[in-house]
């Protein structure tokens, strides 16, 4: 169970992952190599969302930093998950405070958005889009919400870990993904009216991810 009575979210890869950090941490650099290999993907995705195209340099320093830390790292596969984006969106808020701008929304790469294990009702939103169009509508939400949708279903962290990663509590970043994944499925019930030429759910425009409620 993680903190607050939630169940842990598992991926399918944290056993192959918890090993290879483990063979790392013994001076495996294959097993490190193997450990970014699975780690990469979400990581880099979740960056892109906060630093757009900065993400790969941003990625690059963190790892940096991971690498030189690793022998201080305890946990599992799931825990260096969280371990890494926290690390990660550390170095994010550096280069946006050198850039003096906010966080805006970019295009992430359309392999990184793989919905992990059972899906709650609102993520079922997200897997009747195609990937493409579900980043998109990732990208349209208030800021809270997209981070913690991106650290939740990008990243494939649970609530807890994201709580962690983010400085918040738990159940506010519950609740932050819980209002962006209904929103998402609000946006899928609109366009599906319009779809069929029925009323659909009007929006005034919500903030992209560079802006908060």
């Amino acid at each position: 169970m993680g903190q607050g009575g939630e169940p842990r979210r598992s991926q399918p890869r944290d056993g192959e992952l918890g090993a290879a950090v483990a063979r790392a941490q013994d001076g495996d650099e294959a097993a490190f190599a193997v450990a970014y290999r699975i780690v990469q993907p979400g990581l880099l995705g979740y960056l892109r969302g906060l630093v757009g195209e900065d993400a790969e340099d941003v990625a690059a320093d963190a790892w940096l930093e991971i690498a030189r830390d690793l022998g201080r790292f305890k946990g599992d596969g799931a825990g260096f998950r969280g371990w890494t984006a926290t690390i990660a969106r550390h170095r994010a808020l550096d280069q946006l405070r050198r850039r003096r701008v906010r966080p805006r929304a970019v295009p992430l790469e359309p392999d990184v958005l793989e919905l992990p294990g059972r899906l709650s009702t609102h993520d079922q939103a997200l897997e009747s889009l195609s990937t493409r169009r579900a980043l998109e509508l990732v990208r349209s939400l208030p800021r809270d919400q997209a981070e913690a949708v991106l650290l939740r279903v990008v990243v494939g962290l649970d609530g807890p870990a994201a709580a962690r990663v983010l400085g918040k509590r738990p159940g506010a970043v519950r609740t932050a993904a819980h209002r962006g994944l209904k929103r998402l499925a609000r946006h899928l019930d609109g366009q599906g009216a319009a779809d069929t030429g029925g009323p659909g759910v009007t929006d005034d425009g919500p903030p992209t991810l560079g802006e908060s409620t």
